[in-house]
């Protein structure tokens, strides 16, 4: 393990490179820092921080160099010069293409590389609440695991860099559809005259209820076999015929329970009427 004060450089201080040299800063580790807009390290270097004139010279100052940019060709521009013996930890937001691309060029000059994802608001970080995703080498992982404890609740997802990103995005389209169904169920009490906050109890609980599903669903999904234990697939199409009049009578926007009723009615048509919810996976894991 890294000592825990190792120093550690952070390429990019938007909101979270902010909050990542910020929590670095706090455990107590010497840490550069670089960014385009050199104002943005104001606060950091009262801190304590220090701010190199270029990112070769933020890479030179420590042998973890923690980038966090707007995309994938930023963090390449900035990643300058020789990399050798520096650990590249990558958690700018990008394609698991782009992450396989950039760890062969890190290793092409020199580097090891890690990608990763934050799955915190940038106040989050620095807690543990705040989890961080990571993949890559796991010698590299587990040779900076103490350091990178100061950022959040560490997983290593595997040996392929892609891998980070990719639970990434299954994790952005899950916080996208719960986001959405309560914006969706709020339009639809909103037209009767109920308020977000008042719906806002009976979200949360419907939202922990599902949670207590999915240890079931996640098995059902790997074992391939889909039990109708709370209900067929022909239920819950009944279910979806009654929200989507409801929505089209009370004025609302009616595309999103369509989209879910349309995928229930293709599952029943491939043969999966009488299957449990879980049957829709298929649906999802075609083109």
């Amino acid at each position: 393990m890294m000592h825990t004060n190792a120093p550690v450089t952070v390429l990019g201080l938007g909101l979270m490179g902010g909050a990542l040299a910020g929590a670095f800063l706090r455990a107590g580790h010497p840490t550069t820092v670089w960014n385009r807009t050199t104002a943005k390290a104001d606060d950091l270097v009262a801190r304590g921080a220090t701010l190199a004139g270029s990112p070769a010279a933020a890479i030179a100052a420590a042998p973890l160099v923690v980038v966090c940019v707007s995309d994938y060709d930023a963090a390449a521009d900035v990643l300058d010069g020789p990399l050798d013996g520096r650990v590249v930890v990558n958690l700018t937001s990008g394609t698991p293409s782009r992450a396989r691309a950039l760890a062969e060029e890190v290793a092409r000059r020199g580097g090891g590389y890690l990608d990763g994802g934050v799955m915190a608001v940038p106040d989050a970080v620095g807690t543990a609440e705040a989890v961080l995703a990571y993949s890559g080498p796991r010698s590299l992982y587990e040779a900076h695991e103490s350091t990178l404890g100061s950022l959040g609740t560490g997983l290593h997802f595997g040996e392929d860099p892609g891998l980070s990103a990719t639970h990434e995005m299954a994790t952005l389209v899950l916080m996208w559809v719960m986001l959405n169904g309560f914006l969706n169920g709020a339009a639809i009490l909103g037209a009767t005259g109920v308020s977000a906050s008042a719906y806002l109890p009976v979200a949360q609980t419907a939202i922990g209820m599902v949670a207590g599903w999915l240890p079931g669903y996640a098995t059902q999904v790997d074992d391939g076999v889909y039990p109708a234990d709370d209900g067929t697939v022909d239920t819950h199409l009944a279910a979806m015929a009654h929200v989507v009049e409801e929505s089209e009578s009370l004025g609302v926007n009616a595309e999103v329970p369509r989209l879910v009723k349309a995928l229930a009615e293709r599952a029943a048509t491939a043969g999966h009427s009488a299957s449990g919810y879980v049957a829709l996976v298929e649906q999802f894991r075609k083109p």
